[in-house]
Order: structure tokens, then C-alpha cells, then sequence
């Protein structure tokens, strides 16, 4: 037997950790509010990073130091943020799959990963040659006001999607 998308989010929801998550007057808050405070963390670091990049604030300092100090935040605070993000989920699978918030988080979620991914392939490989430029070129401050773009809007369709679910 085969399962379609809603009907896996159904099981998903009925199992009974979901379900214990949903209906407890204490551990779905806890959860939620860790969620909160992990991308307070996590989103804080890369909001340093990447008014760093954008060459706005710390630009006597290296771009590179910069990350080497904000990295641990944001792996930590990610982290926390996806298993918190996915205790969230399957305890509302079905009503955050009916979601267009929901739907619009995800695929803002996959943007900012591909403005990763570009960014650590492309230009900071070559992050030598302009580390310590109070002002880094165009194409790294393009990242930086992408990533701040970006979670400015994970956020608010965040915020939004949990009060219509």
C-alpha cells in the first residue's frame, strides 16, 4: 500500500509521541519556545555574519574571524531549530501540510539554503583575497543582504503560520 503525502502526515500526527506533544498543556509551549529561542540564537549569529559581509558593522575585523566566532552559535541554534522544528511539525502535521504558510516557510527555508551553498562554493573560496576589506565585493554583500532578506521573511512567515494553524 502506498501513501500519499496528507495521509503520511496523518500517520505521522496519530503517532503517540505526536500526539503527546499536541495534547500537553506544557511540552508543546516548551517546544515551541525552544524553537523561538534557537532561531533567536542561531538567526542573531548569522545576522552578524551577515552585516559583516554587507561591510555595515566589525570591519576591522576579518571577515574570516567574524565566522569563526559566529559558527558554533548558528550550528548550535540550527540545530536545536530542526529537531524542535520537526517535534512542532508532527505534532500538527495535517493542519501545517494545509498550510501556505507553511508551504511559503519551506521553500524560503530552500532558498536560503541555496544562497549557502552558492555563497560557500563561489565567492568565499576566494575569501583571501578579500578578508580583510572593510567593504567585501559586490557578490558577498549580495549573499549577506540575501541571507538578512531571507530570514526577515522566514520569521514573519513563521510567526504568521503559527497563528493560523
Amino acid at each position: 500500500m502506498r501513501l500519499n503525502l496528507l495521509e503520511w502526515c496523518q500517520w505521522l500526527e496519530d503517532t503517540p509521541w505526536a500526539t503527546a506533544i499536541r495534547e500537553s498543556g506544557y511540552l508543546y509551549p516548551f517546544i515551541e519556545g525552544s524553537h523561538v529561542m534557537a532561531l533567536a540564537i542561531s538567526v542573531g549569529a548569522v545576522l552578524w555574519f551577515d552585516l559583516r559581509l554587507l561591510g555595515w558593522t566589525m570591519r576591522d575585523d576579518r571577515v574570516s574571524e567574524v565566522f569563526r566566532q559566529v559558527r558554533p552559535w548558528m550550528l548550535f541554534g540550527f540545530a536545536v531549530m530542526f529537531v524542535t522544528g520537526a517535534l512542532l511539525f508532527a505534532a500538527r502535521a495535517t493542519d501545517a501540510y494545509a498550510s501556505l504558510y507553511f508551504r511559503l516557510k519551506l521553500a524560503l527555508l530552500m532558498l536560503g539554503g541555496v544562497n549557502i551553498v552558492l555563497f560557500h562554493t563561489t565567492i568565499d573560496r576566494q575569501r583571501e583575497e578579500w578578508d580583510a576589506a572593510g567593504r567585501p565585493p559586490a557578490r558577498a554583500r549580495l549573499a549577506g543582504a540575501a541571507s538578512l532578506a531571507l530570514w526577515f521573511g522566514i520569521i514573519a512567515v513563521g510567526r504568521i503560520m503559527a497563528y493560523n494553524l
